[in-house]
């Protein structure tokens, strides 16, 4: 008996192939007008209202990035970092502020005058529940403290070996990191891999940051 050879699927009808193929990677959009958005220079914006960011074109940005804007619905995020290597942060202030975790992030609401405090986990972006006014005690004082723009920039604070570095940092690099963590969080204490892209993400943030009075206390 002639051995039986296996037949080759039929290639797939021409309306089908689109389903089956390799598919080329979505362009990011803007998510007010819709035009499609290089993933390298694309903005964001922040919806006050429900602390989501959403991305958008220049164009778009630009409406939002203007003198008279911050009490809109939306507001662009700026992109400016400083850096305050003199801030009074010791171990003491990091066991009042109660973070569970090395790194922290913390921006004022303006619907609600306060700072709010969060930090990485592996379920994402944890918000401390420490009383607001601990944190204006500990964190308003400081120098970087006075130049937060509302719901779109951060203090940026990370403790390791000793010792605590504060940043001022736009916020959707904030929410960037969280992602990050999220994604490659392994065990109890995040994992090798994850402590690798956490050094990383802070050292282009040194690199970018300028202490105010190289950079000037207004926005760039």
């Amino acid at each position: 008996m002639s051995p039986v050879h296996p037949q080759a699927a039929p290639p797939p009808a021409r309306g089908l192939r689109r389903f089956t193929a390799p598919r080329a990677p979505r362009p990011e959009t803007c998510e007010l007008c819709g035009v499609a958005v290089a993933e390298d220079a694309h903005r964001h914006l922040v919806q006050t209202e429900q602390r989501a960011l959403l991305c958008a074109c220049t164009a778009c940005a630009l409406l939002f990035d203007r003198p008279g804007t911050a009490t809109g619905r939306y507001r662009a995020v700026p992109d400016r970092y400083l850096a305050d290597p003199d801030h009074p942060l010791d171990d003491g202030a990091w066991e009042v502020l109660q973070i569970p975790v090395g790194v922290a992030f913390f921006f004022r609401n303006a619907a609600l005058d306060r700072l709010v405090a969060l930090y990485p986990s592996p379920a994402g972006a944890t918000e401390s529940e420490l009383d607001p006014e601990t944190w204006q005690r500990v964190l308003g004082a400081g120098r970087l403290a006075g130049l937060l723009e509302p719901d779109v920039e951060a203090l940026l604070l990370r403790r390791s070996e000793g010792r605590t570095e504060c940043y001022l940092v736009p916020i959707d690099v904030c929410y960037e990191l969280v992602g990050r963590m999220r994604l490659l969080w392994q065990g109890f204490d995040g994992g090798a891999e994850a402590r690798a892209a956490l050094a990383a993400f802070f050292s282009q943030v040194e690199l970018r940051a300028k202490v105010p009075a190289e950079a000037g206390e207004g926005r760039p």
